[in-house]
């Protein structure tokens, strides 16, 4: 399934569930908060060594994709188009590892 086809499913299940699927129908700083939420709970679950089932890791991890493309759809935003305009660019972009604190092998 493509991107484009997920996120007709998500917002097949927005318009269900009355969740919005317009602009005027949402707030996006509540849905960019919620994003936030389902990132906390991830880091949550991880930590906790939880990845399977119900609140664990990986559902947390598709909370956050699915929260982003109702939210991008909503938007207007061509997500499949701008993710491979962002890999295009990080393939020649030159991260400056001495003065970032974060592991890089």
């Amino acid at each position: 399934m493509t991107i484009r086809q997920l996120t007709e499913q998500v917002l097949k299940l927005a318009a269900e569930k009355s969740f919005g699927t317009k602009l005027e129908e949402i707030s996006v700083l509540e849905k960019i908060a919620l994003i936030h939420c389902e990132v906390s709970e991830a880091c949550r679950a991880y930590r906790r060594k939880n990845f399977e089932g119900k609140d664990g890791f990986n559902e947390e991890l598709a909370d956050i994709v699915l929260r982003t493309l109702h939210l991008a759809s909503v938007c207007g935003v061509d997500l499949e188009k701008e993710i491979i305009k962002k890999l295009e660019y990080n393939q020649t972009r030159v991260w400056d590892w001495e003065n970032l604190n974060e592991k890089h092998t």
